[in-house]
């Protein structure tokens, strides 16, 4: 089957495969896994329901046969997934895929940084909240110091990894940090993503009071900085890109709130347990991995695939209100990653 071939109902293209590896994180992060909801007795998935590594190998191959060109891997905490330099390295040498990358809370990078960098990951986005080592270990649950992160950043950029800073912005809690890390990221030539604070899932408590638009925060760093637009690098870039004028520094927005980007999304989401989610507020998930272990051939798994990207109709962000974000049923962040 060639490239091009599938689109959903709106006639977005299957570009993007974010793939979950694992359910666990050693954070406990307000907006993702919080503490109270994930404590000491959550029953999270057993090894036996984690997609095995030839599985996931297979189910790429399949994805990038039908036009996805990037794969993300997230969780959880995919570090905490052992021997995972082993899967990267049976991904990167899929014929087709362009690029692969990681969504890491960073607290195991500079011990891994040159593994995953030999196995052929490309880069890293790594999640950072707060400059202030008492509110990063608020926000983090663990008590873990940015030291810990700034530490595996730098390893992973002395591997010759590619990094980018992800910060979630929430009022009242870490927006006073908004130009303290662009400052940061600048002087040590960091890619730096401003995320507003999204209502994943049904645990983080969300409001939108709660939310630091990209006008809002753009309006701050134009006081400090001057700052050029960028064009998108593709169909279906999710961030809007800046640069430090005078540099090739970027700054970025992730602006699923204030300015959808329904329309050009083309991301599919692989869950650790091995179900496909078109959106990362739907919380209905096609079973794949039965499919797996019943003997499907590689026929059969394409075309439940395509059945399910044809059939998709999400455009959430676009259609958000009161009342989606009370009743509509949402799959956990930790589940499918960002």
């Amino acid at each position: 089957m060639r490239k091009d071939y599938v689109k959903d109902t709106l006639s977005r293209p299957l570009r993007d495969l974010r793939i979950s590896v694992i359910d666990r994180c050693n954070f406990r992060c307000q907006y993702c896994m919080p503490a109270d909801i994930f404590g000491p007795d959550f029953a999270f998935l057993p090894k036996s329901e984690l997609l095995t590594f030839e599985e996931i190998e297979r189910l790429a191959k399949i994805f990038i046969s039908l036009g996805v060109e990037k794969i993300r891997l997230t969780g959880g905490e995919p570090l905490l997934r052992k021997d995972l330099p082993l899967l990267i390295k049976k991904l990167t040498a899929i014929k087709g895929l362009k690029d692969i990358g990681l969504t890491t809370n960073g607290v195991l990078l500079a011990k891994l940084a040159g593994q995953l960098k030999e196995a052929g990951l490309k880069r890293v986005n790594v999640s950072l909240d707060s400059l202030d080592d008492e509110l990063f270990g608020q926000i983090n649950g663990r008590g873990v110091g940015v030291k810990t992160i700034v530490q595996g950043m730098m390893a992973a950029k002395k591997a010759g990894l590619g990094v980018k800073v992800n910060m979630v912005v929430k009022k009242g809690l870490n927006d006073h940090e908004i130009v303290p890390m662009a400052e940061f990221c600048k002087k040590h030539e960091l890619q730096l993503r401003y995320i507003e604070f999204m209502d994943v899932g049904s645990t983080n408590g969300w409001k939108m009071d709660d939310v630091v638009t990209k006008k809002e925060i753009f309006e701050k760093l134009s006081k400090h900085f001057e700052l050029e637009s960028l064009y998108p690098d593709y169909f279906g870039e999710v961030a809007k890109r800046y640069r430090y004028k005078g540099t090739d520094i970027e700054v970025g927005f992730i602006t699923s709130v204030s300015e959808a980007f329904c329309s050009s999304c083309t991301r599919a989401r692989l869950s650790a347990n091995g179900e496909i989610y078109t959106c990362l507020f739907n919380g209905n998930g096609h079973d794949v991995r039965a499919l797996l272990r019943n003997g499907a051939s590689d026929k059969e798994l394409t075309e439940f695939i395509v059945d399910v990207w044809k059939h998709r109709t999400d455009r959430y962000s676009e259609e958000r209100t009161a009342e989606t974000v009370a009743n509509r049923k949402k799959i956990e962040m930790s589940y499918i990653g960002g």
